[in-house]
């Protein structure tokens, strides 16, 4: 029993829609979901941009001056614990000493231990101190020839101070074994805090070892600041807690993706409020220089906390109104966009292919239902005529040749659409939202560039002061009698366990190099600057050179007994630089007093200027003294460029480095750091990507998979009805345009087959003609 025509039709929609997967319904589909998705996001990202009281950049700046404490102290504990094994390494490669100057000769090169001491092992006997007293009496002197016997360890004082206890074997042939211990505090060094914030070292279950910035309750006046300072000692205990359990964890887990800088465990942490003021705190564990390479430091489980207290902003930077509003345009001008997709382009389409798979089932009753515009009303006028000359009929548009085109193209229907999502996405990319006219920098982000790069320039100046006293000691034994040979070993060894240098060499008075390791000398062969006695150049360290690539620093210490001669290190400019690479920064740069450039953690050229004015001027500024000393500063730029906020610290301190007036500047745009009203702009130029991109992807899907191929069909369908017959009709794609290009050749082979019927007919041979008739008849009709 023959199926209804309703029937029929059910089933060739079932089939139209199985052949809708690769055709135009997946690209217009896709738009709306997507268009739905930003939508949401609009909706609900914009109001969170401005709700924290304390901002996130504010959070990260602690989490990064808590790891600037943390390089400190490793960098620190490790220079002592280097510096411990060179000196008892030096003086056990020379004839024996006695034990007083032994710790003499340490206390006069390094200032860094607040107690020495030299004990007999075999009979635990003391030989000499000098400074605090030691605990020997914590050290089991049984155990040190068991591994890590010699590693260093803390010691609780009676009066609840730790002391870092580092331990070094003092052997000479002949003599009994001797240790050598150097006792230090858990202090940090040259950390700049600023006011209202405190620091302290940790140990892994929490304990605070050791603590700064916090006054003691007899040191304040008022009831009220006793009150702060108990609830400051409170709130640093609990941040320890919470620290030494995060600690614990692997860094890769630990860290967030993207923040990276730091190769331990690091954060933030938020902490209650107390009249108006938030504590916000950061910590960071103790780590190597590489990821998985541990040092002595490392092996004692430190972790140091930064707490500073923060003033709430109680207002919000932008109303959840913005994001709903954003959000309903974006939905009114999707629906637009999407509904003259489905209007125009997808609803013809479907209706051509329907009606030409109804011509090549041989339903040629019902005319064909032109569309109005575009490819799909060539298309249809194409059908119509093909239609009629299947019937047999013959029309003026066929003899002719193509009937009215649609005057607007798919092409021009989907620049269209584009353009009225670009209404959208436009000014959120490069209109609204826009922060540098109102962006706040936080007080407190200002205040983190200008200590963050003062404890910068300390590291700096103790890390030359460190490479000096090396040259010291190297310097002190080095006698008369020592051989060029037993030099170059001294000199190697020192080399090989500190990399800031170069070059060492021993120098003598004339300029010839008496022993060397490392590269070749930089230093000039006469004295340079006024120096005298055989003195290389006059201050203990100095510049050699004001042009060239990079500058060469270098620094000397005089033998004694050698007439003139001097230890000369030159240093390496890769040393100082890998100093000032600190995330959160942005550009660092190491200046002179000429503020000219000697050092900086990305590109430069040396001896060159500061990039700009302002700088220049804040350096200038910064340099003067105030009081007895030039003090750090910090300022936040406003111009047609940005924002930026700039800090500079000078040299401050003691020590050999402290005559050659060096400077560190640090500036950074402040669109970098995660400021709300810069958050807010970043999600506004976010959404307007998303658009431009869902905009662009699925209209150029539609162009390339449905109007590209339409526009061709359209074409060969025109010349089949206007005649080509002989163009065979292949579909690009298993869509839409493709089951249209099929039905097409159908109807071309239908026409041909018609044609050769009627061809046939034609031409057939008459009928017989019968003998009666007269031959001229017809001539005789004419």
């Amino acid at each position: 029993m023959a199926a209804s025509p309703a029937k029929r039709r059910h089933k060739v929609r079932r089939r139209a829609d199985m052949s809708l997967l690769g055709g135009i319904r997946p690209p217009i589909a896709i738009l709306s979901a997507l268009l739905l998705i930003l939508a949401g996001i609009t909706a609900l990202g914009f109001g969170r941009a401005g709700e924290e009281s304390v901002p996130k950049a504010v959070m990260t700046s602690q989490q990064h001056f808590a790891e600037d404490g943390a390089v400190a102290m490793r960098a620190s504990i490790d220079e002592s614990a280097a510096d411990l094994a060179r000196t008892a390494g030096l003086f056990n490669a020379g004839d024996p000493a006695q034990p007083d100057a032994v710790v003499d000769k340490i206390g006069s090169v390094y200032q860094k231990w607040v107690g020495t001491a030299v004990v007999e092992i075999s009979s635990g006997k003391m030989l000499a101190a000098r400074g605090e007293n030691v605990p020997v009496t914590a050290i089991d002197t049984s155990k040190l020839s068991e591994k890590d016997g010699l590693s260093p360890r803390m010691v609780r004082l009676a009066n609840g101070e730790t002391r870092l206890l580092s331990l070094q074997l003092l052997s000479w042939e002949g003599q009994p074994q001797q240790l050598l211990i150097a006792s230090s505090s858990l202090r940090f060094p040259g950390i700049s805090l600023g006011k209202f914030r405190s620091i302290a070292v940790i140990d892994s279950t929490g304990r605070i070892l050791s603590s700064d910035g916090i006054p003691e309750s007899e040191q304040v006046l008022t009831e009220d600041q006793r009150t702060g300072v108990e609830r400051s000692k409170k709130q640093l205990k609990a941040f320890a807690e919470v620290a030494a359990k995060r600690a614990e964890e692997h860094p890769l887990k630990a860290n967030v993706p993207g923040e990276g800088g730091y190769t331990g465990v690091s954060g933030s942490l938020r902490g209650g409020t107390f009249q108006g003021d938030r504590a916000v705190a950061g910590y960071a564990a103790l780590t190597g220089p590489e990821p998985g390479k541990g040092t002595v430091a490392t092996s004692l489980g430190l972790t140091v906390v930064a707490m500073v207290d923060v003033a709430e902003d109680p207002t919000r930077v932008t109303d959840p109104l913005f994001g709903l509003l954003a959000a309903g345009a974006l939905l009114l001008i999707g629906a637009l966009a999407v509904g003259v997709l489905l209007g125009t382009v997808q609803r013809p389409l479907l209706r051509l292919f329907l009606e030409s798979r109804r011509l090549t089932r041989g339903d040629l009753t019902r005319p064909v239902r032109v569309p109005r515009h575009g490819e799909a009303a060539r298309i249809g006028q194409a059908l119509e005529r093909l239609r009629r000359q299947l019937l047999g009929e013959r029309s003026e548009a066929d003899t002719a040749g193509a009937g009215r085109r649609g005057r607007i193209g798919a092409r021009a229907l989907l620049v269209v659409c584009g353009v009225l999502l670009l209404v959208w996405s436009g000014p959120m990319l490069l209109l609204v939202n826009r922060a540098d006219a109102t962006a706040v920098v936080p007080e407190q982000v200002t205040n983190d560039q200008r200590e963050r790069t003062d404890t910068l320039s300390d590291r700096v100046r103790r890390s030359l002061n460190e490479g000096h006293a090396d040259l010291v000691s190297v310097a002190g034994l080095l006698g008369a009698r020592t051989s060029p040979e037993d030099m170059t070993k001294v000199l190697d060894r020192t080399r090989n366990e500190h990399g800031r240098y170069r070059s060492l060499y021993v120098r003598a008075a004339d300029g010839t190099i008496l022993a060397r390791s490392g590269e070749s000398p930089r230093l000039p062969d006469a004295p340079k600057d006024g120096g005298k006695d055989g003195r290389p150049f006059a201050d203990d360290i100095a510049v050699l050179n004001d042009s060239g690539t990079e500058p060469v620093i270098a620094s000397y210490a005089e033998l004694s007994g050698r007439d003139g001669s001097t230890v000369v290190g030159e240093f390496r400019i890769d040393f100082i630089n890998s100093l000032l690479k600190r995330p959160g920064l942005g550009e660092i740069r190491v200046i002179d007093a000429e503020r000219r450039v000697l050092g900086g953690n990305s590109g430069y050229l040396a001896f060159e200027g500061l990039p700009s004015a302002r700088l220049d001027e804040l350096a200038a500024g910064t340099g003067q003294k105030t009081g007895m000393s030039a003090r750090a500063g910090a300022v936040v730029y406003r111009d047609g460029s940005g924002v930026q906020v700039a800090g500079a610290a000078p040299f401050v301190g003691g020590g050999a480095a402290k005559s050659l007036n060096w400077m560190v500047v640090s500036w950074q745009p402040a669109a970098g750091l995660a400021i709300p009203e810069y958050s807010l702009q970043n999600r506004t130029v976010l959404a307007g990507l998303l658009g431009i991109t869902a905009a662009a992807a699925c209209l150029g899907w539609l162009h390339i998979v449905v109007v590209r191929p339409l526009r061709e069909v359209a074409k060969q369908a025109e010349s089949l009805a206007g005649g080509d017959r002989r163009t065979v009709l292949y579909p690009r794609h298993h869509d839409e345009v493709g089951a249209i290009a099929r039905s097409l050749e159908l109807l071309r082979q239908q026409v041909l087959e018609q044609r050769k019927r009627d061809g046939a007919g034609a031409t057939a041979a008459p009928a017989p003609v019968p003998p009666q008739a007269p031959a001229q008849a017809p001539a005789g009709r004419n």
